[in-house]
């Protein structure tokens, strides 16, 4: 199944295999990451490095659970309690051991997107569950994990100093998905950091709040 959008023409469906393609391309990238980079912070966001990570994995995990319960809640998420390590940090339901270090953070990220790679591809297409961004499909948690690590690998390459530039049809299939509105004829990637308010784009003013729309679209 295909379908339209100002952004694309035509875009493919978000699949579970796009979601496990990010993770390993943002894994990759951060195994990289100078040492002395982690506890700065993550481009334009009020985290550092750290827990930028640690707030990806956990919307991964989110994303997993949310497909979990043979029904799920659709007025809100499946409650898992919800903490921060400070005032101004990300809210978690889990968090990765510091021992550990980055090495061990980078597994906590690899599990958290092999669980939701696993219930994407298992769960029944007709299934819906929470989010704030509308009521979704197994298809939009993953256009939403695949917002999520694109766009969060942005603000970590620009903390560390590192290069992102990801696949340009899975920019292209976030954008048909969840911004099926945006405008079309530019670079899909940079429209993407433009709808999510983290670039300017040629002709359109850079935006100072946005919102994904993960309800399905057919």
């Amino acid at each position: 199944m295909s379908r339209s959008s100002e952004a694309g023409s035509v875009s493919s469906p978000v699949t579970a295999d796009d979601v496990g393609l990010a993770v390993r391309l943002a894994v990759g990238i951060l195994r990289d990451a100078p040492a002395e980079g982690w506890s700065g912070k993550a481009g334009s966001l009020e985290w550092d490095c750290w827990e930028t990570v640690e707030h990806l994995a956990n919307d991964l995990l989110y994303y997993a659970v949310q497909l979990g319960p043979q029904l799920p809640p659709l007025d809100t998420h499946v409650p898992f309690a919800l903490n921060r390590k400070r005032p101004d940090g990300p809210a978690v339901f889990v968090f990765a051991e510091r021992d550990a270090g980055p090495a061990g953070l980078l597994q906590v990220l690899e599990a958290c997107g092999a669980l939701l790679v696993a219930m994407v591809r298992t769960a029944p297409p007709q299934i819906r569950a929470h989010h704030a961004a509308g009521v979704s499909d197994p298809e939009g948690f993953a256009a939403l994990a695949l917002q999520e690590t694109l766009v969060h690998m942005h603000d970590l390459a620009e903390g560390f100093g590192l290069a992102w530039t990801p696949p340009e049809a899975l920019c292209s299939r976030v954008l048909g998905r969840l911004f099926p509105e945006a405008p079309g004829g530019a670079d899909p990637w940079l429209t993407l950091l433009w709808a999510t308010g983290r670039a300017e784009l040629p002709g359109h003013p850079r935006l100072t709040a946005w919102r994904s729309d993960s309800t399905p679209q057919s």
